[in-house]
């Protein structure tokens, strides 16, 4: 498979050089750098190309590296099942950059994107309705960002002794605060299978 891989990224980069930055095969998986101008084009390129053929757009989800410059990785995931292949397209992102949308190459990257915009602060040019898909209405912040706090913010619910939406204050349920990272077992109150070899020994 990792031939077949590697033959797949020397095919994508003789064919758009001016997209890919860069290429890998690690884990058994195509990684492709592509430029941030050009991704549009690059995703038409990868579904129209015979020896392509990524027809199908899996994912869209980011990553925070907030000491880079870059400070965004936009990631695309695509399957090919007519070739069996699946690449995996990274975009390096500035906190100010848009990021244009592929909507009109894969109609179901609209709620991909939303969901990017929503979690992360991601602008993607083009979209077709760019608003917020799972925070509520008026949510400030950008959940998945490193740098969003974990505490201050609130949170709506349904509360069943109201009958109503309620808005509260979001906080850690003292529990997780105190959680002991150290021992993830600690509070489990059945016994496992082999537990009792362990008190055998210690005797």
């Amino acid at each position: 498979m990792s031939d077949a891989l590697n033959e797949l990224g020397q095919h994508i980069e003789l064919k758009r050089p001016d997209c890919v930055i860069a290429w890998d095969v690690t884990f058994g998986e195509l990684n492709v750098d592509v430029a941030l101008p050009n991704i549009v084009g690059f995703v038409e390129f990868l579904k129209t190309d015979p020896t392509c053929r990524f027809s199908t757009l899996v994912d869209i989800t980011a990553v925070d590296y907030p000491e880079r410059a870059k400070r965004f990785d936009v990631v695309y995931h695509f399957l090919s099942m007519y070739q069996n292949h699946r690449i995996r397209l990274r975009v390096g992102v500035r906190e100010e950059e848009m990021v244009p949308s592929v909507t009109g190459v894969h109609p179901s990257a609209n709620w991909f994107e939303r969901e990017v915009f929503d979690m992360f602060g991601i602008l993607f040019s083009g979209h077709p309705d760019l608003r917020r898909i799972l925070t509520d209405y008026g949510f400030r912040g950008y959940p998945l960002r490193k740098d969003f706090p974990t505490t201050g913010y609130t949170e709506v619910r349904y509360d069943e002794e109201k009958k109503r939406v309620v808005y509260e204050p979001v906080n850690l349920v003292q529990e997780y605060r105190q959680f002991d990272f150290m021992s993830p077992w600690e509070g489990a109150q059945y016994v496992l299978p082999g537990d009792e070899k362990q008190d055998g020994k210690s005797g």
